[in-house]
């Protein structure tokens, strides 16, 4: 695995009064006065401890995981993800938009890149930066680690800046497959986003042609 520079915590995941972002804690509070039966916190990673495959999206949707405290769950991202994971043999189970529908991650985990939800779905600079080392902590945690999935830019560059690559020779583009220099594979969609998917911009096919060259690369490891 490649040396990580940053301080690493102890635990991968934050903890739930975590107040290492000001703007993003004061927007889980506020959060919780108006929907107390919701998650509001930090979300935990997804997926078993020795998967070869990591997918990093940006942040909990406001209502998919800040409600139900499981990555890409209840919202539109995560129907898209969920159903392709499961079509690409990632998953155990029935995806039903809830933390307890039983559903099963096989060799895959999934973050995000910033664990608190942020206002308007956009995280500061700052925020991104005092998260990064619990992504660090996740990636040094996986031994098995084959791929990084990245959903979108900002993940694509939270994860080189923490795997110490330099950016200008990764750029980001859909369907970009990268080999780093510590061996890892960082694979690059856009963003499985409503916004992205009604626009046009990422379609389903899209979307699985990215899980067909990971799953043709795991294979071959």
């Amino acid at each position: 695995m490649a040396q990580i520079t940053q301080i690493i915590p102890a635990t991968a995941d934050p903890a739930a009064d975590c107040a290492y972002c000001p703007r993003l804690a004061a927007f889980r509070c506020a959060n919780r006065e108006a929907e107390p039966n919701w998650h509001n916190a930090p979300v935990a990673s997804f997926g078993p401890p020795d998967a070869r495959l990591l997918i990093v999206g940006l942040a909990p949707g406001m209502r998919g995981a800040n409600r139900t405290a499981r990555p890409f769950t209840g919202d539109w991202a995560g129907d898209l993800l969920y159903q392709t994971i499961s079509r690409f043999g990632f998953s155990r189970g029935t995806y039903d938009g809830r933390a307890d529908d039983g559903l099963e991650l096989i060799d895959c985990r999934i973050t995000n890149a910033v664990r608190c939800v942020p206002p308007q779905n956009k995280p500061k600079g700052v925020e991104i930066h005092s998260c990064a080392p619990f992504l660090a902590r996740e990636i040094s945690e996986l031994p098995r680690l084959k791929v990084v999935l990245a959903l979108g830019l900002i993940a694509h560059g939270t994860v080189l800046s923490i795997l110490e690559q330099r950016k200008s020779a990764f750029r980001f583009a859909h369907g970009a497959v990268h080999r780093l220099h510590n061996k890892l594979w960082l694979a690059d969609s856009y963003h499985c986003s409503r916004y992205n998917t009604n626009t046009g911009r990422l379609t389903t096919e899209m979307f699985e042609a990215v899980f067909v060259g990971i799953r043709r690369q795991l294979d071959r490891a």
